[in-house]
């Protein structure tokens, strides 16, 4: 019953929220209250109608209506908070001044106004706040997320922020696969389900996977085209916003203008520029003055083993096909570079999601193991792009060892380095335009799944800078 309490008091407050409505009148046929039920399930209208003839999971309404309920717990330990404090200073007041309380005003007449007036701040706070990020929508505009796919809880977690909204919105989520800790962010990723509400509060969920919907999906048609765009916007976002968090580490601001990431080296942050660079720049930066950083310490942290924390990772802004959301990218953690001596692998990551999975070749126990900060980006190590360090060269912080392209293809996959990481020339010219200087770079053991994650397309952007380095000799341990 205590759900339905407070259910009940998130109604009272968003009487226009239909789902809301239909998981009250849930509540109350579980506890055989039928009267109260169908009371709710007509207020509910077009939302009971799509929901009771529909398959969506039921571990999606849970995960709706456990967001519902924190925000209604949230306002009302709020509003206890802020009788209490009420209270404390009203009683200050009597103890310090009480000459200055007029005669016929007691404690308990005071409080009630207090009371009434911290009621009335707490109803002027903005919505579930708290609860999830404000989601900025253009109508008819079609938004993309990505989350696990296949996962029903991570599912609830995306359609609950959908949800939560009054206005009207047509988004999609695509399916990530999950490979242990980590979430695999490959080319053309499937779609899971698209969610439409118009503006009388009609909601539609389509479900594009056979199994889930007991059906046959219709065409996905210029949905799977856009998504595809999107993911490609979502990699060149990424690559800026990492760079402009990694000037702003270095520099102690954020660059004025996107030329400051693209000088000559050594000031040849981002290997490149795109269209969409281009134009998301001045939004980002306005981005990342709001945020100052809040997540720097999560975003330096390896993802733990629970099941969970891809999900929890994964950015709940969704954004428009083409368009990043007024509010932090999806890939909003810095890219970071992890390598596996045991696997053999260098994977990009952000967060626990991994962008791309390349074989290297190493040094078996001469390649250390710690972590590093790509300090040199270079184009033709040593004034050529043949040699034994190949096209591109990352240096690793103040040491003699870099990630870098190589004249012997065959020995990537072993370990014939005499420490450095070898790459094939076209991997290595990938990660050279994906990730900008200052990506952190963590050398390890175990910790990257052997599947590779490389596109058919690959991450390339227009360089117009110089980025070679004619005044120092490399000698790297290759």
């Amino acid at each position: 019953m205590k759900n339905s309490q407070h259910l009940k008091a998130y109604v009272q407050m968003h009487p226009d929220n239909k789902m809301a409505w239909y998981l009250l009148g849930k509540e109350y046929y579980k506890n055989g209250q039928q009267g109260k039920a169908n009371y709710c399930f007509n207020q509910a209208g077009e939302v009971y109608e799509a929901f009771e003839h529909s398959k969506v999971p039921a571990e999606m309404l849970r995960e709706y209506e456990d967001g519902l309920l924190q925000v209604s717990r949230q306002r009302e330990r709020g509003q206890q908070r802020l009788r209490y404090i009420s209270l404390v200073l009203m009683l200050l007041i009597l103890l310090m001044v009480p000459s200055a309380v007029a005669p016929g005003i007691g404690v308990t007449g005071d409080h009630e106004v207090l009371q009434d007036a911290s009621v009335s701040e707490v109803k002027d706070l903005p919505d579930q706040k708290d609860a999830v990020q404000e989601l900025v929508i253009k109508a008819g505009k079609m938004m993309y997320t990505a989350q696990e796919n296949k996962g029903a809880a991570s599912q609830g977690k995306v359609m609950a922020k959908m949800l939560i909204r009054k206005e009207p919105f047509q988004a999609a989520a695509l399916g990530m696969e999950r490979e242990g800790k980590w979430l695999l962010w490959k080319e053309k990723l499937p779609l899971n389900f698209t969610l439409q509400k118009n503006g009388k509060g009609r909601m539609v969920y389509q479900s594009y996977d056979p199994k889930a919907c007991a059906c046959e999906p219709p065409e996905q048609g210029e949905l799977a085209k856009d998504a595809a765009e999107w993911q490609s916007d979502q990699e060149e976002i990424a690559t800026l916003w990492s760079a402009m968090r990694s000037y702003q580490n270095d520099k102690g601001k954020l660059p004025a203008t996107l030329s400051e990431l693209t000088g000559t080296f050594p000031e040849n942050w981002i290997g490149g520029t795109t269209t969409v660079m281009q134009r998301e720049f001045d939004p980002l930066k306005a981005v990342a003055k709001t945020k100052v950083t809040q997540g720097a310490t999560e975003a330096t942290a390896e993802p733990s083993s629970s099941t969970n924390e891809g999900v929890r990772s994964i950015p709940t802004a969704l954004s428009e096909s083409g368009s990043v959301a007024s509010d932090i990218p999806f890939f909003d953690q810095p890219l970071r570079v992890i390598v596996d001596k045991q696997n053999h692998r260098l994977a990009v990551v952000s967060g626990s999601i991994i962008l791309r999975n390349y074989a290297v070749g190493l040094g078996g126990d001469k390649t250390p193991e710690g972590e590093f900060f790509i300090t040199d980006k270079v184009v033709n190590p040593n004034g050529r792009d043949d040699g034994d360090f190949g096209s591109r060269g990352l240096q690793l912080s103040d040491s003699n060892y870099a990630i870098h392209g190589t004249n012997e293809p065959d020995s990537v996959g072993k370990d014939e380095s005499l420490g450095c990481i070898r790459m094939g020339r076209e991997d290595v010219e990938e990660l050279f335009a994906l990730i900008p200087k200052g990506t952190k770079v963590v050398i390890s053991k175990g910790v990257l799944p052997e599947k590779q994650i490389v596109p058919a397309k690959r991450f390339s952007s227009t360089a117009k800078h110089d980025q070679t380095n004619p005044h120092k000799v490399y000698h790297w341990l290759n």
